[in-house]
């Protein structure tokens, strides 16, 4: 279930909006998943979330709010270089408007737009619109 845990957590979220769902519960959780989540409210894509004993199993609950077209992550971290985010951005996300690819970095786990802007690459972990 390794590298699932976060892929499971994401298309949750992704069946949870197209039902209409307010709020979505997620388990079992990680700090991956929690770190995600974080890019996406901060970038407006959920309301809120909240981490309910993390010390033990724990359960995320997290506020919707109707933005979220499809969430996915990548099984297979891909490694790639500061330079080549931009191309990588456009092979993956529909158009330059909107949507996120989430990268894992020595400095935290970032957006692709932070990792220009401090000139870092790392792994891919998934991407959002």
């Amino acid at each position: 279930m390794g590298r699932r845990i976060l892929n499971d957590a994401l298309r949750s979220i992704v069946n949870a909006e197209r039902r209409g769902k307010a709020t979505v519960e997620l388990k079992p959780i990680s700090t991956v998943i929690s770190s995600f989540l974080n890019i996406m409210k901060y970038r407006g894509y959920i309301k809120n979330f909240e981490v309910h004993d993390p010390h033990r199993v724990g359960r995320i609950t997290v506020d919707l709010q109707g933005r979220v077209n499809d969430c996915r992550a990548l099984t297979y971290r891909q490694d790639i270089k500061a330079k080549d985010i931009e191309k990588y951005k456009t092979l993956k996300l529909p158009t330059r408007q909107w949507g996120y690819v989430v990268i894992s970095t020595p400095d935290g786990v970032l957006d692709h737009e932070e990792a220009i802007r401090r000139n870092v690459g790392g792994q891919v972990l998934g991407y959002f619109h």
